[in-house]
């Protein structure tokens, strides 16, 4: 993607990663996919500001025990509280480039939104991303039997809307999405065409 003309990508992976440390499976995680990725874009390619963005249910505990320390990856994070892996606390902050924030059960479409729009959009269009990721988690959807959240498919498709319009003002239009959690098969393929729908406008 950093070599060639096609600046977007959606990864169907299985198993999902954002729960695996450098050293530790976990969570049906046994490689972590989008930590992996934004590694080989910062060592490979020098840059400095790599945006993972995650918007699974379970807080991607993972990614974010890999790149705490680091301020060229900021990580960004939001997800239902209480729920495995019991992580992912607001005062988790790392150097600066750690934000989660939890969500308690039974959020909704309004809730979601306006934690994105109000918190978390800003501050990853103030770090100015060269490349964003995404840990693309559809659990949170209300059909999901693994969580108590009440996010429609809509939701996933805005969301997805406004990261490729950061991507597009500080990144080069550069986006890698890499599927993580959803446990309806009917709310996992909506989503999922949602998302890449969303990820293919111009």
């Amino acid at each position: 993607m950093l070599e060639r003309d096609h600046n977007r990508a959606f990864c169907a992976v299985r198993p999902p990663g954002h729960h695996a440390t450098a050293d530790t499976a976990m969570g049906f995680c046994l490689f972590n996919n989008v930590a992996v990725a934004a590694a080989y874009a910062r060592d490979k390619y020098g840059l400095e500001r790599i945006a993972i963005v995650d918007f699974d249910v379970h807080h991607g505990n993972g990614t974010q025990d890999i790149f705490e320390a680091d301020p060229k990856v900021a990580y960004y994070s939001t997800h239902q509280s209480g729920l495995f892996p019991y992580s992912g606390n607001m005062r988790e902050r790392g150097v600066g480039n750690i934000c989660n924030i939890l969500l308690p059960p039974g959020s909704d479409s309004f809730r979601f939104r306006n934690t994105w729009a109000d918190d978390m959009l800003p501050q990853i269009d103030a770090f100015r991303p060269q490349l964003l990721l995404i840990s693309a988690g559809f659990d949170a959807h209300r059909g999901d039997p693994q969580a108590d959240l009440m996010v429609e498919t809509e939701d996933f498709a805005w969301l997805t809307t406004e990261l490729v319009a950061i991507a597009n003002r500080h990144g080069g239009r550069r986006v890698v999405s890499m599927l993580e959690g959803g446990y309806d098969l009917h709310a996992l393929g909506e989503c999922s065409v949602a998302h890449v729908g969303a990820l293919l406008a111009p």
